[in-house]
């Protein structure tokens, strides 16, 4: 039977704060799940093997999760945004020990999550509320990694994309602490440019790792952008990148700079919203 053949062994629907979510079960792996909400697809996890990461971007930050620290040493991590807690559970399974903090602005969806897809023993807390609203609660100098992937349906709110909310995450970093942030843009990345400056402004070390195509404005996607007052280990990020199953380039500080050209980071009363990506783009698995 040929992938395009196959069914979701089950899928559980309901009803959360803002919207309606769904998880589907991957035909192709006994406990892996993906999390719809509003036909939009946010994570994809395995219980069996919190390892896994299926979605292109999130292996990526995986990539940087690996990379910024000594293998097994534990991090302090904050997460923007919490979807079905993919990347946290990766960190709990690769990093023992990390003290974890999830922000997810929908309790029903975090419910959801907790009751359907439970991370048990990861010690990893949730947090309902507002991401600016819990980032502006956070210590000066205390997070280690800070991952914003934050999406209102298909988009990135704007009050996560200005000049404003990247000095609030570098202020809440360790001297050595990393920024990692999903950038949702297509064609000419005038989007995707703003974001870089506002990085450039903020940190000494930049780096951008994205799929030759979405750099080329063939086709929309996620760029992930990295941040960090510190060299940034980008020799062996590239080898990474490279070697995965949809292989991706990373710009390192300068080339990252070229790429943001003359766009300036958006002040909060000019931020916008990530654009709205293509029809059925964030497309549903089947069922």
């Amino acid at each position: 039977m040929s992938r395009g053949d196959r069914h979701a062994r089950a899928v559980v629907r309901a009803e959360v704060d803002h919207g309606h979510a769904e998880l589907v079960g991957d035909p192709d792996r006994p406990q892996g799940w993906t999390l719809l909400v509003d036909g939009t697809a946010q994570s994809h996890l395995d219980l069996d093997d919190p390892t896994h990461l299926e979605f292109e971007y999130i292996r990526r930050l995986g990539h940087v999760v690996d990379l910024i620290a000594p293998a097994a040493a534990p991090l302090r991590v904050l997460h923007l945004g919490g979807g079905a807690w993919t990347l946290a559970r990766y960190v709990a399974a690769t990093r023992p020990g990390s003290a974890q903090t999830v922000v997810e602005i929908d309790g029903g969806l975090a419910d959801l999550v907790a009751s359907r897809l439970p991370a048990d023993g990861m010690d990893i807390e949730v947090v309902v509320a507002d991401a600016r609203a819990a980032l502006a609660a956070v210590p000066p100098g205390s997070v280690d990694l800070l991952v914003l992937d934050v999406f209102a349906g298909a988009r990135t709110p704007s009050h996560l994309t200005s000049a404003e909310f990247v000095s609030a995450a570098a202020l809440a970093l360790a001297p050595d602490g990393v920024y990692a942030a999903n950038v949702a843009d297509g064609g000419p990345l005038a989007f995707g440019r703003t974001q870089v400056a506002a990085a450039a402004a903020e940190f000494t070390g930049i780096a951008l790792v994205a799929a030759p195509e979405i750099l080329h404005g063939r086709r929309f996607g996620n760029l992930v952008l990295v941040g960090s007052g510190r060299a940034l280990p980008v020799a062996a990020l590239t080898r990474r990148a490279a070697g995965d199953p949809f292989p991706a380039r990373v710009l390192d500080d300068p080339d990252a700079r070229r790429f943001a050209g003359a766009a300036t980071a958006p002040a909060d009363r000019a931020a916008t919203p990530s654009p709205e990506p293509p029809p059925g783009f964030f497309g549903r698995p089947p069922e």
